[in-house]
C-alpha cells in the first residue's frame, strides 16, 4: 500500500492548517490594486493530487465520492479545469492559460478511479490524467485493467508514466553506483509499455511517494521529460519542470474550506535556492535556505507583486525565522528532518490580487540508516 507515515502526515497536516489560518488572518492587511495585472494569473496553475476515490481504502490518502463530488462541484463554478497537457504545454512555451485554471491527477491507477471518479469528472466535463504503474495494472482487484485503461483513454483520459512498480527511485541512492541507471531503466521500460499499450507518450513522471534528489532532477531533465512531485504549491513559468509541485487533495487535505485558498494560490517566482539537492545525507538540515525572487526572462513583472516583506515560512505546523530583502527571502532551520519525507512551504501575499498567496515548497528526503526510504 502507498501512503504516507503517521509522522509525516501529521507535521504536514500541522504546517498546512498554521499555514491557512495566517493567510487569512492576514488578508485583510493586503491592499488590492485600483486595476490588478491579470497577466501573472494568466500563467499560472494549480495541479491537485488524488489517489482513491472511495470510503474502503486507507483514509491518509482517499477522499469519499461526495467529498470529491463536492470538490468538483465548486471547481465547476469558480474555476477552469484544463488537461495536464495544455498546462504542460503553456507553462514551458509561455502561453497564457484561463485565470483561476486547475489540473487534475490521480497517482496509481486505482480501479475506484473509474468506477468512483470517472462518472463525476464526466458529469462536469473534466479533463484528468492518471499516473500509473505499468507492472501494477490488473495485478490485482484494486488495480485497473489494461482493458479498463484502454476504454478510459479512448473517452479522453489521460495516462502517465509512475515508474514500472512504485519503487522507492532513491532507496540505496548514495552507495549504489549503478543506482541513476537502474532506476531510469526503469523509467524507460513504462513509458514503452504505456506507448505499446494506449499508443501514447508523453513523457511525463510523477516520482512515487514524491521523491527525488539532484541527479534525478537533472535525467529528467536530460531526457526530456516533465517531473511531478508531491510538495505543494503552485506552477507558474519559473516553476522547475523538473519537479512540479501538486497540492494533495485528499485524506487531511480534502476539507473544500482550506483547499479553497489552495486553489487561489500562485507560483513564488523562485529563480535560485540554495538547495541543490533535496535529498539530505544526514538529519541535519541546512542552517538557512535562501531564495532569489524574480522574472528571469519571461516577460512579466512576477517579482513586483510579491510582498515579499510578509513572508512567513512553516516547518512541521510551526512558523520558522525568516528573513528578507529586496529580492531573497532567507529561512532557516533549526531542527533535526525527521526520516523519510519533508517539507518548508513559505507563502507571501499578492500586492495586486486581495486574498491571493505566492506559495513555495522547499521538499527534504532523508533515508534511514540502510538507505532506504519509508512508505
Amino acid at each position: 500500500m502507498k501512503c504516507i507515515t503517521l509522522f509525516s502526515l501529521c507535521a504536514c497536516l500541522r504546517s498546512t492548517y498554521a499555514i491557512l489560518i495566517l493567510l487569512l488572518a492576514s488578508t485583510t492587511a493586503v491592499s488590492a490594486a485600483d486595476t490588478p495585472d491579470n497577466s501573472v494569473l494568466k500563467h499560472n496553475t494549480v495541479i491537485l493530487l488524488y489517489h482513491h476515490v472511495s470510503e474502503e481504502t486507507p483514509a491518509s490518502t482517499s477522499i469519499s465520492p461526495d467529498t470529491f463530488e463536492s470538490h468538483m462541484a465548486y471547481l465547476s463554478k469558480h474555476h477552469t479545469v484544463i488537461a495536464l497537457t495544455q498546462a504542460v504545454d503553456a507553462i514551458t512555451g509561455g502561453a497564457s492559460l484561463p485565470e483561476n485554471s486547475v489540473v487534475i491527477t490521480f497517482d496509481d491507477g486505482y480501479a475506484n478511479i473509474l468506477h468512483n471518479a470517472h462518472p463525476i469528472l464526466a458529469k462536469y466535463g473534466f479533463p484528468y490524467t492518471v499516473f500509473i504503474n505499468p507492472n501494477e495494472i490488473g495485478a490485482h482487484r484494486q488495480q485497473l485493467t489494461w482493458q479498463q485503461v484502454d476504454a478510459m483513454h479512448n473517452e479522453g483520459v489521460t495516462f502517465a508514466n509512475h515508474t514500472l512498480d512504485h519503487i522507492h527511485m532513491l532507496d540505496n541512492s548514495q552507495t549504489n553506483t549503478h543506482w541513476l541507471a537502474d532506476v531510469w531503466q526503469n523509467v524507460e521500460q513504462a513509458e514503452a509499455t504505456l506507448k505499446d499499450k494506449v499508443g501514447v507518450s508523453l513523457q511525463y513522471l510523477a516520482y512515487p511517494f514524491g521523491e527525488f534528489n539532484e541527479p534525478l532532477a537533472a535525467q529528467v531533465k536530460r531526457a526530456n521529460y516533465i517531473g511531478f512531485g508531491q510538495h505543494s504549491g503552485a506552477v507558474g513559468p519559473l516553476s522547475d519542470t523538473s519537479a512540479l509541485p501538486r497540492f494533495p487533495a485528499a485524506g487531511p487535505y480534502s476539507n473544500l474550506a482550506t483547499l479553497k485558498t489552495k486553489l487561489k494560490s500562485i507560483a513564488m517566482p523562485v529563480v535560485n535556492s540554495t538547495v541543490v539537492n533535496p535529498a539530505l545525507t544526514s538529519h541535519t538540515p541546512p542552517a538557512s535556505v535562501t531564495l532569489t525572487i524574480g522574472n528571469a526572462d519571461t516577460g512579466l513583472d512576477i517579482a513586483s507583486d510579491v510582498s515579499i516583506t510578509q513572508t512567513q515560512c512553516f516547518f512541521g505546523g510551526e512558523k520558522i525565522s525568516t528573513k528578507t530583502s529586496s529580492n531573497k527571502i532567507t529561512f532557516y532551520l533549526e531542527t533535526q528532518l525527521p526520516t523519510g519525507r519533508s517539507r518548508v512551504n513559505c507563502t507571501a501575499p499578492s500586492k495586486a490580487h486581495r486574498g491571493r498567496y505566492y506559495w513555495y515548497s522547499q521538499p527534504f528526503f532523508v533515508a534511514n540508516e540502510q538507505g532506504r526510504y519509508p512508505d
